[in-house]
């Protein structure tokens, strides 16, 4: 399995980035209810960890992309404009960031920053689930002429094992591709050979992947 996946999977383990249940439940805004949550705002407040993320985001971005293919760097409001910044820093590329919605004052933009017809954007975020944030704030984009051609994330939702890749295959519907860090095995893997997870929370969280609508009620939490 990739060493800078596992790595990456450890340091969202490590920072409490990824948290498993005790006694209640996390609750998502879709009313989804998982044993596991996962907040990569709380990496910026890791500078090691922050500097080695943001390293293998932008190496990721030279290696996978390639610099000639990105004219721009965006970051999604709000969890996604600080990555974005660190990693069109470290590009040495503009960057924009982007409005879930268009404000309701003044200019009234959904996009903050100069952005140009026909650039191709990079969009930066900390993490995908099923992507349809992300093809929100493409309709943004492709409004302003120009549109996202890949998207950089620290987390994905997926799993190999199970073969769960709903973000990805949702953003390939739109000639987005999407480049991740780490995923849901290398979290599984790292978690219990580091013991940061039991086989229970371990069993729990492949549960809830399998079937994630459905586990609150198994579980008898709704």
């Amino acid at each position: 399995m990739n060493e800078v996946a596992n790595k990456i999977a450890e340091m969202l383990l490590r920072t409490e980035a990824i948290q498993v249940y005790r006694e209640r439940p996390f609750v998502f805004v879709s009313g989804r209810v998982s044993p596991v949550y996962i907040d990569c705002r709380r990496l910026l407040s890791f500078p090691d960890v922050r500097e080695e993320i943001i390293s293998q985001m932008a190496k990721k971005a030279e290696t996978e992309i390639g610099l000639n293919a990105i004219d721009v760097v965006a970051g999604g409001e709000t969890a996604g404009i600080p990555y974005a910044a660190f990693v069109s820093q470290k590009l040495k590329k503009p960057m924009i960031y982007i409005r879930k919605q268009p404000k309701g004052y003044g200019g009234t933009k959904q996009i903050e920053g100069i952005l140009e017809a026909d650039q191709r954007v990079l969009l930066v975020e900390d993490l995908i689930t099923d992507g349809m944030s992300k093809l929100r704030f493409n309709i943004g984009i492709r409004g302003a002429g120009s549109k996202i051609t890949h998207c950089l994330c620290i987390f994905e939702y997926s799993s190999d094992t199970l073969d769960l890749h709903e973000g990805k295959k949702n953003l390939a519907e739109h000639d987005i591709q999407l480049h991740t860090l780490a995923n849901w095995d290398h979290v599984l893997s790292a978690g219990l050979s580091k013991k940061y997870l039991s086989n229970e929370a371990s069993k729990q969280i492949l549960d809830f992947l399998k079937d994630p609508e459905n586990w609150g009620r198994k579980m008898g939490f709704v």
